[in-house]
């Protein structure tokens, strides 16, 4: 008995290490949640607007709360699973009146009617031993499990944190658009009411009326869709930031600082930074676990039991050293036949093996394209912004000669008005061309897995999340 007690409270003393031990790893996690969102990356913008946004969306949006909780509701699971490498011990008391008909016989001896009390007071142990190791696999497997969530937990921050500045972005635009489309509006109403005033005194066509008025319809309803549109991008990031109303701050377009500099080339290793490709790999490693459990299956279990405490049938007897309870023994399991079930379930498992294997292989290939595209698109957009700037300045010259023009008589105001207007449309295009370079940089650091841009050829270290 002695043995057995040693034993046992060797066991339950085991417990709490293994659990404090996954504790670390749970306070380790909580301390990632900030670095998923990666501030020293967008502090790079030089936008004190855009990082304060971004803080209050690490505090408030409900997607990044729910894939918290997703972390979490998978960390039970890996505790819940492995709770069952552990042995059982639980307290089962009774306390009960028997009451026996005569018709128990031992021989020629038969036993009158009675009845009697019973005390139990038994703690009651089991533990499967796991010789095979597949209680160990199967607790592998679920962390394994684990890590994809988290993985998804990192994507969710990246892809909200890009989206969320995209919109940001586009609202700024849409602002100075809504700016701009102004002048033109108020540009193409002089033009109109001078154009209308020519043809009053015989110097134009009605026709020339009817395609400046037609114009100032077009700059009029181009303002209404860019009206339209700030609203939805209000109503967008007022979701990110869960806010019922209120118009959300943005710094000026002006304000905007381009990133210069950006490698153009990368090594192949920061794919081993993506989330997709993470998550992929510990689905390799999960159903490789589940592959070896599919085969452990297949060998005997031990089940190790034991029962020790007090049993009496009067109550004043109860801790007399003859009521004391104890048995113990080993139960051996082994199915002589299941009907082919446990040899199709590791079938089964090996084909979701290689399904895991190809799924990996795509996800290698579709980060290359897309890490590929987004160092395309951040070419061209560059080399558009570049163009635009240069087309600007020569309008602008443009410009200046005609008000140079002007003032020696060799032009009209009419001739300055369009001279202007065409100025604020390549400047509409050089600011679209603006906004999109600075999108087109978010997109490669979405592409590459949220890793700083400037360190893209850095070989990736893996961190222990």
């Amino acid at each position: 008995m002695k043995k057995f007690l040693i034993i046992l409270l060797t066991l339950t003393l085991a417990m709490p290490a293994a659990y404090a031990k996954q504790s670390k790893a749970e306070i380790k996690h909580e301390q990632n949640k900030i670095h998923y969102l990666n501030l020293q990356w967008w502090e790079k913008y030089q936008d004190p607007v855009l990082t304060q946004n971004l803080k209050k969306l690490f505090e408030v949006n409900y997607d990044l709360k729910n894939a918290d909780l997703k972390v979490k509701e998978n960390e039970k699971l890996v505790k819940i699973q492995f709770a069952n490498e552990l042995p059982m011990l639980s307290f089962d008391g009774s306390l009960g009146r028997q009451f026996r008909s005569s018709n128990q016989q031992f021989g020629s001896m038969v036993i009158p009617s009675f009845a009697q009390y019973n005390y139990q007071l038994p703690l009651t142990m089991s533990y499967e031993l796991d010789i095979w190791g597949e209680n160990r696999l199967k607790t592998k497997s679920v962390e394994q499990q684990l890590e994809i969530i988290k993985q998804a937990e990192r994507a969710t921050y990246i892809t909200l944190t890009s989206d969320f500045t995209a919109d940001y972005l586009n609202l700024i635009k849409t602002d100075k658009f809504l700016e701009i489309q102004d002048e033109l509006i108020e540009l193409q109403k002089q033009i109109t009411d001078r154009t209308v005033n020519k043809y009053d005194a015989g110097l134009c066509t009605i026709n020339e009326v009817l395609a400046e008025q037609k114009l100032l319809t077009q700059l009029k309803e181009e303002r209404n869709n860019l009206a339209g549109k700030q609203d939805v991008l209000i109503n967008s990031i007022r979701v990110y930031l869960s806010m019922k109303e209120g118009n959300p701050e943005r710094t000026k377009y002006e304000n905007l600082i381009l990133l210069t500099g950006i490698p153009l080339q990368y090594d192949t290793t920061i794919i081993e930074n993506r989330p997709d490709y993470l998550q992929e790999e510990a689905n390799i490693k999960r159903i490789g676990f589940d592959v070896k459990i599919a085969r452990k299956e297949l060998l005997p279990k031990f089940i190790i039991f034991g029962q020790i405490g007090l049993n009496a049938y009067d109550l004043g007897k109860l801790f007399n050293s003859y009521s004391q309870l104890f048995n113990a023994g080993i139960l051996p399991s082994f199915d002589l036949f299941a009907g082919g079930r446990k040899m199709a379930f590791l079938k089964l498992r090996k084909y979701q093996y290689e399904e895991a294997l190809n799924n990996y292989q795509k996800a290698i290939l579709t980060g290359i394209k897309e890490i590929n595209t987004g160092l395309a698109d951040y070419k061209i957009a560059s080399k558009n912004y570049e163009q635009s700037t240069e087309r600007l300045e020569m309008q602008n010259q443009i410009y200046k000669l005609m008000e140079d023009k002007k003032d020696i008589g060799a032009a009209s105001e009419m001739d300055i008005l369009y001279s202007k207007e065409a100025h604020l449309l390549i400047e509409k295009e050089q600011v679209s061309n603006k906004i999109n370079y600075l999108i087109s940089t978010i997109s490669l650091y979405k592409a590459v897995g949220g890793v700083d841009l400037y360190s893209i050829n850095t070989p990736v270290v893996k961190e222990d999340i």
